[in-house]
């Protein structure tokens, strides 16, 4: 199922570290990056921060702006995004400002807490997700019932790493201030054992008064038959890549990506890429890496079109170039209808050679539409 846009916010010191263990909370950001914050918070339609937050912080979690709501409303939407808290045992204090500023709330919650949050009320909905916490049944459940398409996420640090470790955080922004903690009891964003996912790739750096803001996109495939924020930006790029093809009447056109487990680009192509007339995206990108790689055992393979598994201008379809050089993980976001060749089928030849194959359907249309000419 589709998930929201999930966007993690934070600012750290240049150790590392969310916070001191004073009293008092420690302002890492500058007035202007809190504008900025709030300009964020105005774009996203829901807010969330873990318990842990609540508990530490009390924090409200407004739109400040006066304009920026008056914006939302014009728009059509509430004046405040939905606010939104996360806690397995239901353990939340009723009179926190959490509940008591702001538009609509929603706790998601377990079999277990939600029982207790009966019995202790709070001014919000209660959304139990069964016997444990499941990310993705919450994500999707804020996607479908709450119509919630992009989310920003405020901490704390273990909620932040748990979306990181899950490939289901679709872009961080981390704000470092200059200052150093120094207290190994202060809370960090990323403890032990935090996100392995590899490098992420920057997409800005912007120096506001005395902090920087830093934006980072994860790149790592997901793992076996689950799909990652990941996943999608890079079967999006695909999609792109099948624009760039020369037309054709006798041929689609599809583009590909080999993404490595680490997040690293390693080839790209597309049909009729360099002027072959018969070459296919995964063909093209394939024919650029050592077939001897070893990271292509734990590599993706992204294609607009599934890959084929019959073709005659070639001895080999593409289906089983893949197996070849051992990927073992597929994500495509358009099976092969029966143009050119009927019951293709080369996500049933990869699956029975033990590949993982994922299908995103919400990019089909993307995939279909350099191909209108040949399916309309």
């Amino acid at each position: 199922m589709p998930f929201p846009y999930v966007l993690l916010s934070a600012a750290v010191s240049l150790d590392g570290y969310l916070d001191d263990t004073g009293p008092d909370r420690l302002l890492l950001s500058s007035p202007a990056d809190f504008d900025r914050v709030d300009e964020v918070r105005a774009s996203v339609d829901a807010i969330l921060v873990g318990a842990g937050t609540i508990r530490a912080d009390n924090p409200r979690l407004l739109v400040n702006s006066p304009e920026r709501r008056a914006a939302r409303e014009a728009a059509g939407k509430p004046a405040y995004p939905l606010k939104v808290t996360v806690s397995g045992s239901g353990d939340l204090d009723p009179a926190a400002k959490f509940w008591h500023t702001g538009g609509d709330k929603v706790v998601y919650t377990t079999d277990r807490g939600a029982q207790r949050l009966h019995a202790t009320p709070v001014d919000a909905d209660v959304v139990p997700l069964g016997p444990e916490l499941d990310w993705r049944r919450l994500l999707e459940h804020l996607h479908e019932v709450r119509g919630v398409r992009r989310l920003m996420v405020e901490g704390g640090g273990l909620i932040h790493t748990q979306l990181l470790q899950q490939g289901l955080a679709d872009e961080v922004q981390l704000v470092l201030a200059p200052l150093f903690v120094g207290d190994p009891k202060a809370p960090r964003l990323f403890g032990p054992g935090g996100y392995q996912g590899g490098r992420l790739r920057l997409l800005e750096t912007r120096r506001i008064e005395d902090v920087v803001l830093m934006r980072y996109e994860p790149t790592a495939p997901g793992a076996g038959p689950l799909d990652s924020a990941a996943d999608h930006h890079w079967l999006a790029l695909a999609c792109e890549l099948a624009t760039q093809c020369p037309p054709s009447r006798t041929a689609f056109s599809v583009g590909a990506v080999v993404v490595a487990a680490d997040g690293t680009e390693l080839a790209r192509g597309h049909s009729r890429e360099g002027g072959d007339l018969v070459v296919h995206a995964e063909e093209a990108a394939l024919a650029k890496l050592d077939p001897t790689d070893p990271r292509l055992a734990t590599a993706t393979v992204y294609s607009s079109l599934e890959p084929c598994a019959h073709r005659a201008s070639r001895p080999a379809p593409c289906a089983r170039l893949i197996l070849d050089v051992g990927v073992r993980r597929v994500v495509t976001a358009w099976r092969e209808p029966d143009t050119f060749v009927v019951a293709a089928d080369g996500s049933g030849m990869l699956e029975a050679a033990g590949v993982d194959v994922v299908v995103l359907p919400e990019y089909e249309e993307r995939a279909k539409a350099p191909n209108r000419h040949l399916t309309s």
